[in-house]
């Protein structure tokens, strides 16, 4: 049996390794091949291009990337031709994923859609093209199936892979004993994984940090950097800055865990920060082009898929071109300096977790993707 599997962000690519691995549980023979990153190929995918590293932001930045996109579609082509996989799985990344899915249909081969994107906030509009070119749509939010059942799309839910990784994590304890040797209330700065997520959104984060220092000195500040290279543009936007603040790579996991609270960049960390229970500011800002457009096309009241989870704001959100600096010390100065209120949040966070937080995702989309490839196979037989 052989499988394509495309993801072309990082959590994209974190989901599409869980799934192999969960594949090759009930399928140990099973060939992996398509694009994704450094996680699904560690896991054991074949890639034809390294489509993570090319995970954008913006209308104008994915225009001036359509050649190298069709390009990579070509290869998709060719492989679709040559290699003939069995089903093609989709991981999020809609605007490539369509043409994706177009190409694999014309050659008769069964797509699924493996935590899709959010058709239902941004964009309603798009679900006939989810109709007309994907076979089965994975829901990652209780809310998904019967939304999309209504506008005719075979769906079901599976729970969202996030929380596959996040009981699976193990955090390094010798950083955390090291961390709470030193003096001072910990605050978590979480500026996402993209490029262009620190170039709009860390000089807020920077404000904010500020803002809070100077009321409270005793706070300090840990960055939760994705890369090396992000790790040394915030210590470049730190220079000449007087706060008690630390950049790391790859700890994410153990700065949410040490933070009395954070300020994040939305994202799908906001399920890691439901998942520890971590009371969090929400911000998003992006050039006037990609908030205008995102306005036009938001169809649900918030951004945050812990607010949608919970369908109210139990994370403050900012969204647009301003800067909320302000405004996001204000939420944190509040959670450190009321204590009932803080305690507060942290319990609704628990019970929204205990609702929300169930693993097993990977495992039953895998079972999902192969009983689809079966199913094809016997009504191919019967044709």
């Amino acid at each position: 049996m052989r499988l394509f599997l495309s993801a072309g962000e990082p959590s994209g690519d974190l989901h599409g390794a869980n799934l192999i691995h969960a594949l090759k549980q009930r399928q140990p023979n099973l060939e992996v091949l398509g694009f994704g990153g450094e996680r699904m190929a560690a896991a054991g995918c074949r890639l034809a291009f390294p489509l993570c590293d090319m995970a954008l932001v913006g209308l104008f930045r994915v225009l001036a990337n359509v050649p190298k996109f069709w390009r990579i579609l070509g290869l998709a082509e060719r492989v679709f031709v040559e290699q003939r996989p069995d089903a093609v799985v989709l991981i999020d990344f809609p605007g490539f994923h369509w043409w994706l899915a177009r190409r694999a249909r014309a050659h008769g081969i069964p797509v699924v859609y493996f935590v899709p994107p959010q058709l239902w906030a941004w964009g309603s509009w798009r679900v006939r093209k989810m109709r007309r070119l994907i076979d089965r749509v994975l829901c990652t939010l209780p809310f998904e199936p019967e939304w999309y059942r209504q506008r005719h799309v075979a769906a079901e839910y599976i729970g969202h892979p996030y929380f596959d990784e996040l009981r699976e994590q193990h955090l390094d304890n010798a950083f955390i004993a090291a961390q709470r040797e030193q003096p001072g209330t910990i605050l978590g700065l979480l500026p996402g994984s993209r490029n262009q997520e620190l170039h709009y959104n860390l000089s807020s984060l920077l404000g904010a940090a500020a803002l809070i220092h100077a009321r409270r000195p005793d706070v300090r500040f840990l960055v939760a950097c994705f890369r090396e290279r992000h790790r040394r543009q915030v210590e470049e936007r730190l220079v000449g800055l007087d706060l008690p603040i630390e950049a790391h790579v790859g700890r994410t996991p153990e700065i949410i865990h040490l933070a009395h609270s954070c300020l994040a960049v939305s994202g799908s960390v906001s399920l890691e920060l439901l998942y520890r229970g971590k009371p969090s500011a929400i911000l998003y800002r992006h050039h006037w082009t990609g908030i205008v457009l995102a306005h036009l096309l938001k169809n649900c009241r918030y951004i945050t898929l812990v607010n949608l989870l919970a369908d109210k704001e139990l994370f403050p959100e900012y969204f647009g071109t301003g800067c909320p600096a302000e405004a996001l010390a204000d939420h944190v100065l509040h959670w450190l300096n009321d204590r009932s209120a803080y305690e507060a949040l942290c319990g609704e966070l628990a019970v929204l977790r205990q609702r929300v937080a169930v693993p097993g995702a990977c495992a039953r989309a895998a079972e999902a993707v192969l009983t689809m490839i079966r199913q094809h196979e016997t009504h191919l037989r019967a044709a």
